[in-house]
């Protein structure tokens, strides 16, 4: 076997995968977005066939020899990062019998579908019959998952979204947030108490909406030759590096929620239209792991969007589409984007609310996977944590308490990495500001490129290349610091 000739037997099969992937992640948006509900068991079907060829693909048996000998050859940093990540997802995948990948893939699809209509009609006892077995398979993968890596179900389910984190340091930083945040809250409620807030005079029309969500994507740097905007339930950005596709959904009662949301999944989209291109099809040009997408979301909506600096660049441009209006000042929009209002929903959760949301879907999916509860005990635990974390009553109110996710017809382990991102990129924008103290005059004054250059420098264009303990100190000169979250919202809501 000639020089590099592992190596680039490897790289061939996951091009392969990728443009493989590629596939799947255009149907499983045209499926969000586009697809008529009859046609949803066909797809789920022709979606389950390619999850177990991409599954056959990457646990052929020639792939351990191709591994070992790789090791072996002479290799530069980049290739050596390639193959680290490459190893990673060839372990995963064959620790879990094709089988398994295709049961969960349509007891996936199945549940997502009939939790449309079941949310609607606050019908938990129906999720809860396609729900025991999408828990049930996830169990099983989570059994054997941890099995081989040690540490708990939850943690192996964890370790797929958040490469080497495990639910202990989750707990312990979560632990500490709610030592300190329900006084936050409180004494930032106290505060806007007193201060008044014009509120916009709708109707504002989808396609004024639209117009203005696609200009503020222009000025966020969205390639439009590789990528769109559509409208689907729930908000998410899907698609691939080479073709990003961003979501919304609209009311005309309230432009701010769609306008955050577009602005938030244009984060996901720069990260991804901005990843290494010479490198696409190899893992190590790949996102580095969801606390990291989610920063990318974050450092765009919560970080740049709510900053008054970026409400000052937009107001016109929201007077433009929707007409002058008192509400439409930069002073009144800083006070409309940073209200604190406790509330059922996540997804429409002010960012001080936010983490309580997460913590409390952490503590009850970890209780799930490990086996301390069960389905049925979901809705009695989300009740209580609701009273206690954010004083909401949602009993008898399943619609808009524990179904109001998608996550779960499909994906355990992912929540923590919406907070955990939050926290990612408060750091870094302490990071941006120590090097440009005049930051927020430039971010007012319509110059952005501090905040893109700085972003696709240290977090973008790394991809896969570094774990991400390495890729955060790199970027900030320390691992994460919960510290500058606590920093960021107490200067936000109360300085």
């Amino acid at each position: 076997m000639g020089n590099q000739t592992a190596y680039q037997s490897l790289t061939r099969t996951f091009q392969r995968l990728h443009h493989f992937g590629h596939l799947s992640a255009i149907a499983s948006w045209d499926q969000a977005a586009m697809m008529p509900s009859k046609g949803n068991e066909a797809r789920a079907a022709a979606q389950a066939e390619l999850q177990v060829l991409m599954h056959q693909l990457i646990t052929a048996p020639e792939l351990k020899t191709q591994l070992d000998a790789a090791e072996q050859e002479a290799l530069d940093p980049s290739q050596r990062a390639n193959l680290r990540e490459i190893r990673r997802d060839w372990q995963l995948a064959n620790l879990l019998p094709a089988e398994l990948i295709e049961a969960k893939s349509l007891a996936a699809a199945r549940c997502e579908h009939a939790w449309r209509s079941q949310r609607r009609a606050n019908d938990w006892q129906g999720f809860l019959q396609n729900f025991r077995e999408v828990l049930r398979l996830a169990r099983e993968e989570a059994g054997l998952l941890a099995q081989a890596q040690g540490g708990s179900r939850y943690d192996a389910l964890l370790d797929k979204y958040e490469p080497g984190m495990k639910s202990a340091d989750i707990a312990r930083i979560f632990g500490d947030v709610k030592t300190w945040l329900p006084g936050l809250i409180a004494k930032a409620r106290d505060k806007q108490a007193g201060e008044s807030v014009i509120q916009p005079q709708g109707p504002f029309s989808v396609e004024k909406q639209r117009q203005l969500g696609l200009e503020v994507m222009g000025l966020l740097g969205f390639d439009f030759d590789g990528g769109r905007l559509d409208v689907s339930n729930h908000p998410f950005c899907g698609g691939v590096p080479e073709d990003v596709r961003i979501t919304t959904r609209y009311r005309d009662d309230d432009f701010v929620q769609s306008l955050m949301g577009i602005i938030h999944e244009t984060g996901h989209a720069r990260y991804e239209q901005s990843l290494p291109r010479g490198l696409l099809s190899q893992p190590v040009a790949r996102a580095r792991s969801m606390g990291i997408h989610e920063s990318q979301s974050l450092s765009f909506e919560m970080q740049l969007g709510r900053s008054r600096g970026f409400l000052q660049l937009i107001a016109p441009l929201i007077g433009k589409h929707f007409g002058e209006q008192p509400a439409f000042g930069a002073d009144n929009l800083a006070r409309l984007y940073t209200r604190v209002a406790p509330g059922y929903i996540r997804v429409d959760a002010d960012e001080l609310c936010y983490p309580a949301h997460v913590i409390l879907r952490f503590e009850i999916e970890r209780a799930l996977i490990d086996g301390e509860i069960e389905a049925e005990d979901v809705p009695a635990l989300w009740d209580e944590k609701m009273m206690a974390y954010l004083g909401v009553d949602t009993r008898g109110n399943y619609r808009d308490g524990c179904l109001q996710d998608i996550h779960w017809t499909d994906t355990f382990g992912y929540f923590p990495s919406y907070t955990l991102g939050a926290m990612y990129a408060a750091q870094y924008f302490a990071t941006i500001r120590r090097q440009e103290p005049q930051l927020d005059e430039k971010i007012a004054a319509g110059n952005l490129a501090p905040v893109f250059d700085w972003l696709n420098a240290n977090i973008w264009s790394q991809g896969s290349r570094w774990t991400t303990n390495e890729l955060v100190e790199r970027a900030t000169g320390e691992t994460l610091n919960p510290a500058y979250y606590r920093a960021h919202l107490q200067a936000r809501y109360l300085d």
